[in-house]
Formats: structure tokens, C-alpha cells, sequence
């Protein structure tokens, strides 16, 4: 038997078509497309179309699409009765990963979505998720924040309703250009945990709605999505432009982790990270407020001059929702309105092929033993 590395690092588990990373030379692709294509040049309805259907679509084929999500884009009594009784302080990834394992209770006419071979048989049930894991977030906001609902803009894209539902009034058209291509940097990464999770569940040929709870629940740890949500918290502790050598220094003297910094598979700059800190600027510059950014760059500056470590997604995607105004506790169901793209590629890819993953571990513990009744036991 071949024992794998902790954390399977470097295992290859299965064969995909969706999303691949050169981790050496810092490259992510969706389908074969750079992401250094796709960003500047794609929506994320783009995108989405891309990763489950292989190909990007045509001007018709976009506007189809576009037609299709709104009509999921709704929430019934029962969902938003759920999201106003609430406890209040709930973590918002709490409520997004219950809200969605419910959507089969609450919906009579969404079946639970029986896995098939093929391939456009779950679609109708991707596509409810991609628009409602959007709404519930944002809802789930204006609802706490004790304001009315705002009426989902079926002409608009995700992005450009995510913002208008947490705010109240329509953003800007950088704001909807910087939100949307975070949406696509964050929409798909290989085999990352959450993904991993997913695809596991899927491969016990439970449902789409199951799989993605897994997914959600996955994300929610520090060591995965909650990550730039620490990024800010670090920001905030330092304050200051003149703090960040103190700081840095400290740390790594006590041998603190520097949060947003390094990556399981890249060695070099996360591709994603040089889009983000391109946007972070743009918006830093229209808040007329660089201090945040400033501090940013000084901090990669540093980190790289001393240990040569480069910036992850979770760097820059901090500071560019926090210039967008959208609460810290936020960004990681954020993360999941995103990545619920790249998640339900992988549960159809899992269905279309599947076999049930089922590794095996390397036992540590004592063999042989006898056994001993109870009687004689102490």
C-alpha cells in the first residue's frame, strides 16, 4: 500500500476537466482559458456557462442564459420567515448552509434532484442554486439590518443585484464591474476542500442539494474561506502606514502568521491576487482613501523582502469588499455566492462518471489486543 501525504498534498485523486493550476508559474484556467483572460473580459454569467457547459457561450447563447437565472432569483414566505427568525449574531455561513440544505422543504415543486448521467439533468437545480445562494446572502443582510426587502432587478446580472439588495440603492458601475470579477477569481480552483467535499457527497449519489451543503460547510473554516475575513481583522489591528514594520516584525519574531500570504500549491504569485490588488487600488482611489491599500502594499512589500512569500486571493479580496462596504462577515458566504459555480460543474462532472470515493487511511493504533470482559477490567 502507498501512503499518501498529510493533508493528501500532491495526491491526485481523479481526472477533471473544469480547472487546472500550474502552481510554478502561477496559472489558473477554466476550461483551457487563463484567468488573465476571463477576468478583465468576462461576466460571471460568463463564467458560470463556461465551467458547467465547457465552452464560452455566444451573444445568444449569453442572453438565454441571463433570461433563465431570475426566474430562480425568488424566496418564498417560508425561506424569508426562516431568515427573519433567526438568532441575532448568527454567523451568516450558519444560516446560508441551513438555508440551502432546506430548499427541498421549502420549495414542494424542486425535487431533490435525483443524480443522472446526463449531463443537463441537474441543470435546472444548478441554476436555482447559483441565483438563490446570492439572494439568501444578501436577504439574509437586509433582514437583520432590520430594513425592508429590495425588489431583485431581473434586467441586472448577480453581481449588480447582490449590491443593490445589501445597500438599498444602485451601485455604481465600477462597483458592479469590481464585484463581478471578483465573482469570476473566486468561481472555481481545482480541487480545493470545499470542492473536495462536495464531489465526495455527490459520490454517494445523494442529491445536488446535499453535496452543496457539504460544500458550504467546508468553506466556512478559517483554513478555507474564512480566511480574508482574518486579513481585515489583521488590517485593522495594525492602523497605521508607520505601524506595519513594527508589526510585521513582532510577528515574525513570535513566529505569527502573516494572514493572505502563501499557498498550498502556488509558489509564486496567486494569479488571482494581481487582479484583486489592481481593483483594491480602483476602488481605494474612488473612495478618495488609500490608507487601507497603502498599508497593503507595504505589508507584500515586506513579506516578500523577508520570507518571500507572495500574496494569496484572500490578500486583496479583503480590502476590495471592505472599500465596497459589504460587512466582514460577509466575505466568506460571498466566497460561496462564487464558488457555487465552480461547485455544482463538479457535482455534474461527479454524476456524469461517478464512482464512489472511498480512500483508505493508515491505521496508528495498537494491534493486537485482547479483549478483557468488564468485570476484570481496572
Amino acid at each position: 500500500m502507498t501512503f499518501a501525504a498529510k493533508g493528501l498534498e500532491g495526491i491526485v485523486v481523479t481526472t477533471s476537466a473544469i480547472s487546472t493550476i500550474d502552481g510554478q508559474a502561477g496559472i489558473l484556467s477554466y476550461r483551457g482559458y487563463d484567468i488573465h483572460d476571463l477576468a478583465p473580459n468576462c461576466s460571471f454569467e460568463e463564467v458560470v456557462y463556461l465551467l458547467w457547459f465547457g465552452e464560452l457561450p455566444t451573444a445568444d447563447e449569453l442572453a438565454s442564459f441571463r433570461e433563465r437565472i431570475p426566474k430562480y432569483a425568488e424566496l418564498n414566505d417560508a425561506t424569508i420567515k426562516f431568515l427573519a427568525s433567526v438568532p441575532k449574531g448568527t454567523n451568516p455561513m450558519d444560516v446560508l448552509r441551513t438555508a440551502v440544505s432546506a430548499i427541498p422543504l421549502f420549495y414542494p415543486t424542486i425535487q431533490s434532484a435525483i443524480p443522472s448521467p446526463d449531463p443537463t439533468a441537474n441543470l435546472d437545480a444548478a441554476l436555482n442554486l447559483v441565483a438563490k445562494v446570492s439572494l439568501i446572502t444578501a436577504l439574509y443582510h437586509r433582514i437583520r439590518s432590520g430594513r425592508d426587502p429590495v425588489v431583485y432587478d431581473k434586467s441586472a446580472g448577480i453581481a449588480e443585484n447582490f449590491l443593490h439588495i445589501i445597500r438599498g440603492k444602485k451601485p455604481t458601475s465600477l462597483d458592479v464591474k469590481v464585484f463581478d470579477m471578483g465573482l469570476v477569481l473566486h468561481a472555481d480552483h481545482e480541487f480545493n476542500a470545499s470542492t473536495f467535499a462536495g464531489r465526495v457527497t455527490a459520490s454517494t449519489l445523494s442529491d445536488i442539494y446535499s453535496a452543496i451543503t457539504t460544500a458550504i460547510g467546508t468553506l466556512k473554516g478559517p483554513l478555507h474561506g474564512g480566511a480574508n475575513e482574518q486579513v481585515l481583522a489583521q488590517l485593522k489591528e495594525i492602523g497605521s502606514l508607520e505601524k506595519v514594520e513594527s508589526y510585521i516584525e513582532k510577528a515574525f519574531a513570535a513566529k505569527k502568521r502573516i494572514m493572505g500570504f502563501g499557498h498550498r500549491v502556488y509558489k509564486t504569485e496567486d494569479p488571482r491576487a494581481t487582479h484583486l490588488r489592481r481593483l483594491a487600488e480602483q476602488l481605494a482611489k474612488q473612495a478618495g482613501d488609500m490608507r487601507l491599500f497603502e498599508i497593503q502594499r507595504r505589508i507584500e512589500q515586506l513579506v516578500k523582502e523577508k520570507k518571500g512569500l507572495y500574496p494569496n486571493v484572500d490578500f486583496y479580496s479583503a480590502a476590495v469588499y471592505h472599500y465596497l462596504g459589504i460587512p466582514t462577515d460577509l466575505f466568506t458566504p460571498i466566497f460561496a455566492c462564487s464558488r457555487i459555480s465552480g461547485w455544482t460543474a463538479h457535482v455534474m462532472e461527479q454524476y456524469s462518471d461517478n464512482r464512489l470515493i472511498r480512500p483508505v487511511a493508515e491505521y496508528t493504533g495498537p494491534m493486537p489486543r485482547s479483549f478483557v470482559p468488564i468485570e476484570e477490567r481496572g
